[in-house]
């Protein structure tokens, strides 16, 4: 089991190399059967013509090797016909007394060891060839008769030229099926690299959809993959492909346009109820400012009315903020004191919440960014707001403002109980709401956050949040951060 991820590894992973690799490994197997073919029928064809050779040439030459150890010219071994290099041997109750090797017509007696000697004694006397290897002169095709004195006769040929002619056809198979395989590679790469080139460009429209941004406004979908040919399997993902995304660009289109009526309503609502909210606030604290007595139920009730009126006043402009931004409607563009604004927004929040311990740390040197001085000041407020209301009293905010190269960063952190887990996902939604633990006891809209985003990313910034208990941090970054490098820091503390 512990080898099978290095095997995983190893083994190709895009459809275009596994049958490429499927090709060339199929071509080797039917390459490496047709070798081993070939070569086991040569050699058994060669080994057949020797056995051929040694039942023609019988036991006459090592019958005549029974003559004395001093042939005259009259009475010597028989070599005529006889292949060069053949072997021959007599032998005597089951001992050779007799074994030579013709060459030039002439023999050469040979020195049997005593493993020779047994190797040709076990010889089955059957008339058919079998292999054996002598010592002084290697590997014979041999066959054993018997005599007519009771002896055994054994005639043998060399299966060195049997070897040699099958290693040079190894060669010469190896180098022809190592060059046809490296073709067929080359070529069949090239193949299935033509041949895939539909399902490529279905990956690339796939790829292209991956990429757009679909979860809000509007969205322009790629080209319909062109390879749609029902009868082909690629054709056929192709016309699924373009088939959903058909649909897909329909629900998008519809979505967006329900998203555009939405945000014209709530631009037009909440344009259309600033008037009478202000009007309805004017008339409450102009009834409060009545010189003439005032029943205590109805100046508690104007009390409210006002209050209310107000609250209703900060939600419309909110809404009518967010509008404006997800229109898209550009924001003023200026030079932004930011050290000035955090320094001022902290003091107005430790003012605010006296109870909470407030830290402040600034670089030595003014950052300065460009933007909207008004909406960056809404989204310092709205952080230390939301870390005011949302902690318990003794809790510590640390707000810092740096300036690293090429960005600006602003960081607010309280050690309160954090956000709950659920939420975070949704923190800078609009109307989220908390757990009893962070709730909105000041009764603000539940837009802060949401303001925040919207502004930051209106400035091509970004926003992000990391809670846990004991440990919250919003982090803002904008970039073009116009300041010089950051000296020894101010710290200071309330």
């Amino acid at each position: 089991m512990s080898r099978l991820p290095s095997l995983r590894a190893v083994l190709p992973r895009t459809l275009r190399a596994r049958l490429t690799a499927g090709l060339v490994v199929l071509l080797a197997a039917a390459s490496l059967a047709v070798g081993l073919t070939t070569v086991l029928a040569l050699e058994g064809f060669l080994v057949r013509r020797l056995d051929q050779q040694l039942t023609a040439a019988g036991g006459r030459f090592p019958a005549s090797l029974e003559h004395g150890e001093r042939p005259d010219a009259d009475n010597r071994p028989d070599t005529r016909g006889q292949s060069a290099y053949t072997f021959g041997a007599r032998l005597k109750g089951g001992e050779a007394t007799q074994a030579a090797v013709v060459h030039d017509n002439t023999d050469s007696r040979v020195a049997l060891t005593g493993a020779d000697q047994r190797a040709l004694a076990h010889l089955p006397v059957d008339g058919r060839g079998h292999d054996v290897r002598l010592s002084a002169i290697g590997a014979y095709r041999v066959l054993a008769v018997a005599g007519d004195d009771g002896d055994v006769l054994i005639t043998g040929l060399p299966l060195r030229p049997v070897a040699e002619t099958v290693h040079r056809v190894e060669l010469v198979e190896a180098v022809v099926f190592g060059s046809a395989l490296a073709v067929t590679g080359v070529a069949g790469a090239l193949w299935v690299r033509l041949s895939l080139r539909p399902l490529r460009r279905v990956t690339a429209t796939a790829a292209g959809v991956a990429r757009l941004p679909l979860a809000s406004g509007e969205v322009a979908m790629p080209a319909p993959v062109p390879d749609t040919d029902p009868r082909t399997e690629v054709g056929q993902v192709g016309a699924a492909l373009n088939r959903m995304l058909g649909h897909v660009g329909d629900a998008l289109a519809r979505r967006h346009a329900g998203e555009e009526r939405l945000r014209q309503f709530a631009a037009d609502a909440s344009h259309e109820l600033r008037t009478p909210v202000a009007n309805v606030r004017g008339h409450a604290e102009l009834a409060l400012r009545h010189p003439g007595p005032v029943p205590a139920e109805v100046r508690h009730a104007l009390e409210r009315i006002q209050s209310e009126s107000q609250r209703m006043s900060t939600l419309v402009d909110d809404l009518l903020l967010l509008a404006r931004l997800d229109a898209g409607r550009p924001l003023a563009r200026g030079p932004v004191d930011l050290t000035r604004l955090v320094l001022d927004a902290t003091g107005d929040a430790r003012a605010a919440g006296p109870d909470h311990r407030w830290t402040l740390e600034l670089p030595e040197e003014p950052v300065t960014v460009t933007g909207d001085e008004h909406r960056l000041q809404q989204v310092v407020a709205n952080l230390l707001a939301n870390a005011r209301t949302h902690t318990p009293p003794g809790t510590e905010v640390a707000v810092r403002l740096g300036a690293p190269a090429g960005r600006t960063e602003l960081t607010v952190a309280d050690n309160g109980p954090g956000i709950p887990e659920a939420l975070r996902a949704e923190v800078f939604e609009r109307f989220a709401r908390a757990d009893p633990s962070r709730s909105r006891a000041a009764g603000n809209t539940g837009l802060g956050l949401a303001i925040v985003r919207a502004v930051v990313a209106a400035h091509g910034g970004t926003v992000e949040v990391a809670s846990r208990p004991g440990r919250t941090v919003f982090r803002v970054v904008l970039p073009d951060a116009r300041a010089a490098e950051p000296g020894p820091a101010i710290v200071t503390q309330a």
